[in-house]
């Protein structure tokens, strides 16, 4: 058990590093050259566990059709928003407005999936909402000045809740390797083009350190962290797993400290404590009640 949790807190710890990691990489690539290498080198990990593990699974054309969907909304314009708000966007709000993504994967769900929508889950949608205000308005409204790079992380944060959705339907007939491999290359295939597009001139860095970051960071973020999370969830509860997961802001605080050198201010962390505790309340299930994995 202490295993098991000492690998969750790993995967959250990288996770959580994620917004810095990328806060550095879109400084050297442009941002949809940079989703386009990191799903190259992330389809690349996952074509070769695939053949290790097993053998290429053949999927029916209506699956198909919802893979091409998550492969373009949940994959290839949530990773690109992401870089793209992170060029002006800070790292440590871009994670406090993406841990909202379990109050807004809760709705989705009311509505697609006609799962519950509890006063709870509305009770602390409210609570997370008073903790955005904090950490954008800096704790006074008169001063407040929304990011454009923000509202980039607002679609990343929505494009993130349907990938959500749309996996746990596809999850019920196909296994969750091949869902994010056929995804990921959609994704991947779908990109090349709008690096052309989007961008003139691209901004590629010619410096090895730079390749080898994005590389190990797309490799472990993407791949290895996943796979440690999804082997050893089955080890512990769910529910304290969720609350696990909602440290990511917190590390981002930590590593953007370290690595960036920004102060965490007392609004951060005001703001913080709001939108987790509001993300707790709103995903917290009492014992004997069906668990929501988002």
């Amino acid at each position: 058990m202490l295993q098991a949790y000492t690998w969750l807190t790993f995967c959250v710890v990288v996770w959580g590093s994620n917004f810095v990691f990328g806060k550095i990489l879109v400084q050297d690539f442009s941002p949809t050259l940079l989703t386009t290498l990191r799903l190259l080198f992330i389809v690349l990990f996952l074509v070769g566990l695939s053949s290790y593990k097993t053998h290429f699974k053949r999927v029916n054309k209506k699956d198909l059709l919802t893979l091409i969907f998550l492969g373009v909304i949940g994959v290839f314009i949530n990773q690109w928003s992401f870089f793209v708000g992170l060029q002006t966007a800070d790292p440590t709000t871009s994670a406090l407005i993406l841990a909202t993504t379990p109050i807004l994967t809760g709705l989705l769900a009311a509505i697609f999936l006609h799962e519950k929508l509890t006063i709870r889950m509305l009770m602390g949608s409210i609570v997370a909402i008073i903790g955005i205000y904090f950490v954008v308005a800096k704790g006074n409204l008169s001063s407040l000045h929304i990011d454009k790079g923000l509202l980039w992380i607002v679609l990343t944060m929505v494009t993130f809740a349907i990938m959500i959705i749309m996996t746990r339907l596809l999850s019920q007939r196909i296994d969750p390797l091949t869902i994010t491999l056929y995804s990921n290359i959609i994704g991947f295939v779908v990109s090349i083009p709008f690096v052309f597009l989007l961008e003139t001139p691209l901004r590629i860095s010619s410096d090895l350190s730079d390749w080898t970051f994005l590389i190990g960071t797309a490799v472990v973020v993407h791949g290895i962290a996943t796979l440690i999370w999804n082997n050893n969830i089955r080890h512990v509860d769910a529910s304290k797993a969720s609350i696990l997961s909602n440290l990511e802001p917190f590390v981002a605080m930590i590593m953007g400290l370290i690595i960036l050198y920004k102060p965490i201010t007392g609004t951060e962390i005001v703001g913080s404590l709001f939108i987790v505790g509001g993300v707790v309340l709103s995903t917290y299930q009492k014992k004997g009640e069906k668990l929501n994995n988002f």
